[in-house]
């Protein structure tokens, strides 16, 4: 019996260039760290960029430092475990559905179950207001995990209590077309189900989390139930000690405890409209908050300089001249120069963060780069003492640029800018689907 090798699809080009300014991007945020302690220690109001330490380390540093490491050690193929952003394995795999996503959306709906908003500025500011005001958010967005090298593709929750600290939340993940669970079982759709019991730190990256309810078969048998309660039409087939029982720990650090059995429930039966039978949500559609951050930064900063150019392109020399110790080497015509330049980078800046916000991945390679040449520039003045980086200097303008080249060689912002805005989703996504099937 011939024996059918799968084999990777050898890197391209772009491949490689995208490995190496994420591996950039991880190495300036190290030195960007390092340049924030040093000026947090001085005493006084200074003392402030401490948090901003803190933050980089956690939220950038850290995470960045676990994507490159988990890329080598975990396992990419499917072992019953999403994935954290920072690639660190998270929640259990803990149920399966067979249906389309109007019945499993109907399922949830009648089970009492609110779908979740998508993590975004808005929902951001709306967490915000919400804590203040100590309202309840009953759609407040959860944390992105991964299975099939994508995040979620819908949440679902419950508040307990009104406490934003507690709740019941599932996410759902479609299957690739084709593909099958360990065993030869075909199924529809994947989902995690845990409950979050309070808030605390990661064990991980330190970062403020939500922390889990360590026995997760108590929330995957709480999610079955309300599902068979909503819509009795429903049926569950559990398939026994599916995975080994097993304790280990999530993303969080938080400690897992399950049977290892997997419910499949089977929503076929419930009746929906035909317009919403075929509606197709994939997560890997929605604009991802590091291509707004970093297509922002880079337009509202071209903005900003055009003032300049426009400055030095129109103001008269005399009244420069006449400022005390100014001096302009080349007259008129340096002005000129000098603005002219400032204003075509301007202007690339801000024709650079449109493509990129609408997915171009040419572009989103071009901002990388020059966000690449200016940290470059910089570490080289710094290191030679010609031009120190510090608070009052280009630390702000050194820092913008290193957040934006994390912020688009995240895996999420290169997801989205390579599957391309011009194809239409049903090819897109049989492609990816056929591609995770290979």
């Amino acid at each position: 019996m011939a024996i059918r090798r799968s084999r990777e699809r050898r890197p391209s080009l772009m491949d490689m260039i995208d490995g190496v300014l994420f591996g950039f991007a991880g190495l300036a945020t190290i030195w960007l760290a390092y340049l924030v302690l040093r000026e947090g220690v001085r005493p006084g109001w200074p003392m402030l960029l401490l948090v901003v330490f803190w933050v980089l380390l956690t939220y950038l540093l850290l995470p960045r430092i676990h994507r490159i490491l988990t890329r080598i050690y975990v396992p990419g193929y499917f072992i019953g475990r999403a994935r954290t952003s920072d690639g660190l394995l998270g929640d259990p795999i803990n149920l399966a559905l067979l249906g389309n996503e109007a019945q499993v959306h109907a399922a949830m709906t009648r089970a009492g179950w609110t779908r979740a908003d998508d993590l975004s500025l808005r929902s951001g500011t709306r967490i915000f207001k919400s804590t203040l005001s100590r309202r309840s958010y009953d759609e407040a967005p959860v944390s992105p995990l991964h299975l099939f090298d994508r995040q979620q593709d819908f949440a679902y929750q419950q508040e307990v209590a009104g406490s934003p600290s507690k709740r019941h939340h599932v996410r759902f993940w479609r299957c690739p077309e084709g593909w099958m669970l360990p065993g030869g079982y075909a199924v529809d759709w994947l989902a995690g189900g845990t409950y979050d019991k309070s808030v605390g730190l990661s064990l991980f990256t330190l970062q403020v989390t939500h922390k889990i309810e360590e026995n997760t078969d108590i929330e995957r048998d709480y999610i079955v139930e309300t599902v068979i309660a909503g819509s009795p039409e429903t049926d569950v087939e559990v398939i026994e000690n599916f995975s080994t029982g097993y304790h280990s720990r999530n993303g969080g650090g938080d400690l897992i405890i399950t049977d290892g059995d997997l419910p499949i429930i089977n929503v076929r039966r419930i009746d929906v409209p035909e317009v919403a039978a075929v509606e197709h949500t994939d997560s890997r559609d929605k604009r991802p908050a590091q291509i707004v951050f970093g297509a922002g930064v880079a337009f509202f900063r071209g903005l900003a300089f055009l003032p300049i150019a426009l400055f030095l392109l129109l103001l008269p020399i005399q009244y420069l001249q006449g400022l005390q110790g100014v001096t302009i080497e080349g007259g008129r015509p340096a002005l000129i120069l000098g603005g002219t330049v400032i204003a075509i980078i301007s202007l690339i800046d801000i024709g650079l963060a449109v493509a990129v916000f609408f997915g171009r991945n040419w572009a989103r390679i071009w901002l990388m780069l020059s966000c690449v040449l200016t940290t470059i520039t910089a570490f080289i003045g710094n290191a030679n003492g010609s031009e120190a980086v510090t608070l009052a200097t280009t630390l702000p303008t050194v820092g913008l640029s290193i957040l934006v080249l994390l912020a688009l060689s995240s895996h999420r912002a290169r997801e989205y800018a390579e599957r391309g805005r011009c194809i239409p989703k049903h090819i897109a996504g049989r492609s990816y689907e056929q591609a995770a099937i290979r």
